[in-house]
């Protein structure tokens, strides 16, 4: 008997290619992480892409110019946007950096208490306490400095990516169907192409509800932040409403930072901040736990106790690129339990999206027996 066997050398081959694959992955997760969120960000501007696609003037049925104008329409959008809003909320900028060495010294000293004292009326044992608590936290206050230094050197290479990830999103917009093809076409045999393009279709629906979920979540973010600054006569309340709607894509660093801008122009401009931020920890406790996992639980068709579960898992294994793709996975499961089931039990596993969800037409037709 020839050692090792025949079979016992198969099984260690598969393991040594499994684990170089792993490796791979792991070597090159922030590039596939990026191509992900690209993948996202193509699904979210779809709808927009297909309704040209449908009514354009000049290119009707054509995906490719249909593309083309919606990203010259994002790029006006954005220019307008800036040409408003950009040089008021340069000078807050400019003067929350000037000032902001000024706050931290006097947080680290316990001079903001007397400060406070006078704008809001505190009693001498209230203004008393807040200077013994400032003192209690001395060194973590004098650790901020560096702190902000830092999150401004991460946020200068996520503006970065973030440049990069509308680019790559044009590939998908225009030959997603085609790279969806190619794939099933190149990964597996002829027998199980239509049960895996089945597959394909159901991810795309439930990708489509996710980004959907996303984005009623940032325009709840956006109304509650509009308003609450508007109601506390907070500057630039608009501007401030959109940018915390618009960072409510990216968990974690997006809220913080949304608080952080909030409290900070809260602060140079002398308005109502520790009501804002109180206003701000409670809609987080709320959209967190609550508007949150009923969403993404109606949309993807999971329990909301199951998405919670799912962010705290994703938090802890991934951090903040765990939370964002901890419920997209759990869905993903549960579509593909729920096709290669149907497939085991020789029942036929139907597929049916909403009427303004519509799957890739070529997955469509190869999946139609």
């Amino acid at each position: 008997m020839a050692f090792p066997q025949r079979r016992t050398l198969d099984i260690l081959l598969t393991t040594l290619l499994f684990g170089v694959v792993c490796a791979a992955v792991y070597s090159a997760r922030r590039i596939i992480l990026i191509f992900i969120f690209a993948i996202f960000f193509a699904y979210l501007i779809d709808p927009v892409v297909k309704f040209l696609q449908r009514h354009s003037l000049f290119f009707r049925n054509l995906r490719g110019p249909a593309v083309v104008e919606v990203y010259i329409a994002f790029v006006i959008l954005i220019a307008l946007l800036g040409y408003t809003f950009a040089p008021r909320l340069a000078k807050s900028t400019v003067k929350l950096l000037d000032e902001a060495p000024v706050v931290l010294n006097s947080l680290s000293t316990g001079d903001i208490a007397t400060e406070l004292r006078g704008k809001y009326g505190w009693s001498e044992e209230q203004e008393f306490r807040f200077r013994a608590f400032l003192a209690r936290h001395k060194n973590t206050i004098e650790r901020l400095v560096p702190a902000v230094d830092r999150y401004i050197s991460n946020a200068a290479q996520l503006f970065g990516v973030l440049l990069l990830i509308p680019i790559l999103a044009i590939f998908f917009l225009r030959d997603g169907d085609h790279i969806a093809d190619v794939l099933i076409q190149l990964f597996f045999p002829t027998n199980r192409r239509p049960r895996i393009r089945a597959v394909a279709t159901e991810l795309h629906v439930m990708l489509t509800r996710y980004v959907r979920a996303q984005m009623l979540l940032c325009g709840l973010s956006f109304l509650f932040y509009s308003s609450a600054l508007l109601l506390l006569r907070f500057p630039h309340a608009i501007a401030l409403g959109f940018l915390g709607g618009l960072l409510e894509f990216v968990p974690v660093v997006g809220w913080t930072s949304t608080f952080a801008v909030i409290v900070g122009v809260g602060i140079v401009s002398h308005s109502h901040w520790l009501w804002m931020a109180a206003l701000l920890g409670i809609w987080r406790v709320i959209q967190d736990y609550y508007s949150s996992p009923r969403i993404l639980g109606h949309q993807l068709k999971i329990h909301p106790l199951a998405a919670i579960f799912a962010v705290l898992v994703g938090a802890e294994i991934g951090g903040i690129v765990g939370i964002y793709l901890a419920v997209p996975l759990m869905a993903s499961m549960r579509v593909i339990w729920g096709v290669c089931g149907g497939a085991q039990t020789g029942r036929d596993y139907d597929c049916q999206p909403d009427d303004d969800v519509k799957a890739p037409s070529r997955l469509v037709e190869a999946a139609t027996p």
